[in-house]
């Protein structure tokens, strides 16, 4: 899966870029048909619940999923994140199970 991480109005380190890449390739296990993964961190200047956010939005074959969570870290906004892709992915298989039966 292609992977694009965009961190805006600031530089993300390795070290991030290398944890969001472990997380969804983890996510792949649940989904092999993953095509692309577009990633956006953003800093929030005026919040009290965190300021840190992270947007993961996914191609699947005839589907886009998109999750977006903020938290007071980026690693913590993209466990977020990738756990409502999770349960995304999930109600999708299963749609799609039904379908078929």
């Amino acid at each position: 899966m292609q992977v694009n991480v965009h961190s805006i109005q600031f530089k993300a380190d390795a070290k991030l870029i290398d944890f969001i890449q472990a997380k969804l390739d983890k996510l792949q296990l649940f989904h092999d048909k993953m095509v692309a993964a577009e990633v956006y961190l953003k800093l929030d200047k005026n919040h009290e619940l965190g300021n840190k956010i992270a947007e993961i939005k996914i191609n699947v074959p005839g589907k886009e999923l998109f999750a977006k969570r903020q938290s007071n870290s980026f690693e913590e906004s993209t466990d977020l994140v990738i756990e409502a892709l999770r349960r995304q992915i999930h109600k999708l298989k299963g749609k799609r199970t039904v379908t078929l039966s």
